[in-house]
Parts: C-alpha cells; structure tokens; sequence
C-alpha cells in the first residue's frame, strides 16, 4: 500500500501530490479511485471540470467541489499559480475544512511546492516516487515486445541500465528506450549511454545542477596524502558489504584554505576514484527573486541529487553561496537552513565535498559536527612540493629543466600556491617561443618573480592556519622535503 493510498483511505482532507509526472499521477489516481469506490474528477485552468468549462475559474472550481455529493476524488492539476490569490487561498481553507467530515478527497497536483503559510494545516505533501527497478525492468521489456526487438543484454548489462535510469521518470525512461531503439536499432549496452545521457540533460534542466565529467585519477592529485589516505578507506563504502559490516555511507568532507593549491580538483577526481557520477550545485543560482522560489530551487536540487545517488555531489566556495549580507530579506538564512538540515539528515548516498576559501565568511553552522564526516585544511605547498609541482607543469608540456634548477627556484618561491607556479610555467614559455628556443630556468625564474604571491604576508592565511589547529586536519602531514615511496609529492593544480 503506497503512502498516497494510506492518506486516501484516512481520509486526510486536501493532499498535495507532488510530482512532474502528471500523467502517471492521474493513471494512480484513477486506479486508486476504483479501489476506493470514489469517481475520479480532473480540473485545469484550461478546461475547468469534465464537461463545465464554467469552472475553469479556480474560485468557481473550488465552489463546484464543494457543492459536490458523493464519495468523489477531485483532481486539482497545477493550482499553485493562483496561490497568489488570497480568496483562493481562503476559499482552500475553507474547503480542506468542509471535506474533513464527508467522503470527498482532494487532491492538488503539481510539479512543485509552493505551499501558503495558511494552508499548512489543511494540506498534506505527497512525493510520488520516480520508477523503481521493477518498473524500469517492466518499461525495459515492453519495449522491445512493443518494437518486436527483444532485450539483448545479460543479468550484469541490464543492472548497468536499470542504475543509469535510476531518478529519471517514467516519460524521460520511454524517451531514452525509443532514441535507443532508433538510433541503434536494438536494445543493448549501448542503450545505457544512452539513458546516461538523458540523466544529463535532465540534471542541466534544474539550471542549479551540473553534470560533469569526473577528472583525473586520485593518484594524479600530488600531495595532500592524508586526505587522500582518508578517502581510499571510504571508496568501498557504498556498497553492500559495507552495509553487512555496519559501516555507514559517507557523507561528506569540507576542504577549506589557500586558493589554488587543488581543492577543486580533489572533488573532480573523488568521482573518478569512486566511479560515481560528479554533480556540482552552483548556489548562486539556487537564489531566485519570487518570494519562495530559492527554498524551492534548493529543495528540488537536493532531490534530484538524492534521486541520481550515490553520486558525488560538489558544492565550489561555499561561502560565496551562503554569506549573508543582510539585505535579502532572509532568503539566504533559509536557503542555508535547508540545506543545513538537509546535510544532517539525508540518508541517500550522496557524497558531499565542500570547498572554502574565506573561513570569515563560512557561517559557523556548517562546521558542527553531523554536516560533514571530517573538516580538511588545504595549506600552501612546502619547498618539496613546490619543485614536484614546477617539474609536473614542466614534463606535462614537454620541456626539460634540470632537477637541481627547479629546486632552487623551488626555494625561491616561498608562498607561492600551486596556481601561481602553473602560471609562471605558461609565462615562461610565452617568452622562450616568443624567442624561438628551448625553456630555460631563468625563464622560470623572471616568470616566477613576476607573480606577486597571494600566500606570502597573508594575514588571513595565518588566522586560517591558527583556525586550523584546532578545528580541522591538515590535508598533508608530510614534512618539508619528505618522500613517499622514495619520491617527492607535489600538489597539482585545476587547469592541470
């Protein structure tokens, strides 16, 4: 028995369906309202009630409801544009209130919450669920009875499928088996590419989710060995057998610290290293002007994350998102607090790796603990580091400086972040083709004293560091000039 059953059959008075599947909604509804005895009605703006294009009105709706004898279930679709109306809302009110003794059901449908505070107590949300994988097995095996191609794929290839369809609806499922069947003309591995693909253009549909290619191989990331020993101890906590031994899912980490030294590009490589899907959440965009529509725009970004898990979910300089200036009217503190308690009680296997440059902007709420599974303090490289990196930059772009230049110019270059180095790289062949000869150090070294450091003299870094001493682990525990396996690590850079 669904939830949407269980309240129909208590007799809960106005219920609040909300789903972008309209079309399977009603299919339920109608079959609920067999079971139950109960005729179904549908409305729109559009067409009013079956028959009655007087109560296209929603005012003239919500008095032929009332009206109405009988154990009828009426469909209300798309209503929330109107509650701007403050006699609808009231007229709502007053119906959810007359419903409560009698056989009628209400029931709004909708693609989105946007719920009056007057109406809380009257209505009751409902989720309708996307396909499970008994339904995207059934979809997976009428069509291709329905195209006279039977499914070619083994036990292993249509896992692979049902996971790549996993948080897409029943219609964007029917659309990717029909472009399958199209532009391959059978089902079979290569219809999950396909579904995959239409799982991007979805999460681009949101305008607050992008899906993203995952980056390199953790092991590309140079230095920062603590945080990456912590993370290959939760790369197999996903699967069942981390469930049979008790441990449970990450939930996430937040690296805060000096700007360019590879926070970024940790994110992109956790997926990779994990195999999840990549998700980064631009909270910038998550901020709408309609009173409302940002709560909204969080909530529906964070289902649709869920929805696709486990899946590796980026949110970049989280501070820039969730500063509060003040003027907004408190948007900004509710965006926040959703998703504050959303990191607190989410049980979906939805990884979450947080960046922060400014630890004075970060608001205080997101470091307790319970948020993320651990705080990371990203430093600037050490002397060891900063050649590693120079020689990476170096090698990646086929040229050649001797060891013992690097070194010294690593020496040269205290506070420099793994951004600048890569920078003054770039310079310096600027000048050497500009020149028409091989790189040479002192290309380096000219390219090098250009770039005023942002590392060296820092105030905030210090303040940052004391911070860090108390409330977070260092992302690298080696010392300066420390080898691994008997060779230097270095920190790359994005961009690399």
């Amino acid at each position: 028995m669904t939830e949407l059953e269980i309240l129909l059959r208590a007799r809960y008075p106005i219920l609040y369906l909300v789903t972008p599947e309209e079309e399977r909604a009603l299919a339920e509804l109608q079959a609920l309202g067999r079971q139950l005895g109960k005729e179904v009605h549908q409305w729109s703006c559009t067409e009013g009630f079956e028959g009655e294009p007087a109560t296209r009105d929603p005012l003239a709706a919500i008095e032929h409801v009332r009206q109405a004898v009988g154990r009828g279930l009426f469909v209300l679709r798309d209503m929330h544009p109107f509650f701007g109306n403050a006699a609808v809302v009231r007229r709502l009110r007053e119906l959810g209130q007359a419903v409560k003794q009698g056989a009628k059901s209400v029931v709004l449908v909708s693609p989105v919450v946007t719920l009056p505070p007057e109406l809380t107590s009257e209505v009751t949300l409902v989720d309708m669920a996307p396909p499970d994988v008994e339904m995207i097995q059934q979809m997976l095996a009428q069509a291709g009875q329905l195209a006279g191609r039977p499914v070619r794929m083994d036990l292993l290839e249509q896992e692979a499928f049902v996971a790549a369809a996993r948080g897409l609806t029943a219609a964007e499922i029917a659309n990717g088996l029909a472009r399958a069947l199209v532009t391959h003309g059978a089902l079979d591995s290569r219809a999950t590419r396909v579904m995959a693909e239409e799982k991007r253009q979805v999460v681009r549909k949101t305008g607050v989710l992008e899906h993203l290619e995952a980056g390199g191989a953790l092991e590309a990331v140079g230095g920062l060995d603590a945080l990456k020993a912590w993370l290959r101890k939760r790369g197999r906590a996903f699967g069942r057998q981390a469930r049979e031994f008790g441990l449970p899912e990450p939930r996430g980490l937040l690296l805060v610290g000096a700007p360019g030294c590879g926070k970024s590009l940790v994110a992109q490589c956790v997926a990779r290293q994990w195999g999840l899907p990549l998700l980064r959440l631009d909270v910038g965009r998550l901020m709408a002007g309609l009173v409302g529509a940002s709560e909204e725009n969080t909530r529906r970004a964070l289902r649709m994350a869920e929805t696709l898990s486990p899946v590796v979910l980026w949110v970049d300089e989280l501070e820039k998102g969730f500063a509060d200036g003040g003027g907004d009217g408190g948007v900004t503190a509710r965006v926040l607090g959703t998703f504050l308690t959303w990191l607190q009680e989410k049980q979906a296997p939805v990884f979450v790796v947080a960046t922060a440059n400014d630890l004075g902007r970060l608001p205080p709420e997101l470091l307790r603990k319970g948020r993320f599974d651990e705080v990371f303090f990203v430093d600037l490289p050490d002397a060891a580091e900063r050649a590693a990196i120079l020689r990476i930059h170096v090698e990646k772009r086929h040229r050649h400086v001797p060891s013992a230049e690097l070194e010294a110019l690593a020496e040269a270059t205290e506070g420099y972040s793994g951004a600048e180095l890569e920078q003054a790289v770039i310079d310096a062949l600027y000048d050497a083709f500009d020149d028409g000869r091989p790189l040479e150090a002192r290309d380096l070294a000219r390219a090098c004293e250009a770039i005023v450091p942002h590392g060296r003299g820092n105030e905030a870094l210090e303040v940052a560091r004391a911070w860090a001493r108390r409330h977070a682990r260092q992302a690298s525990h080696l010392a300066a000039g420390s080898l691994v396996d008997g060779q230097a690590w270095a920190i790359e850079t994005p961009g690399a």
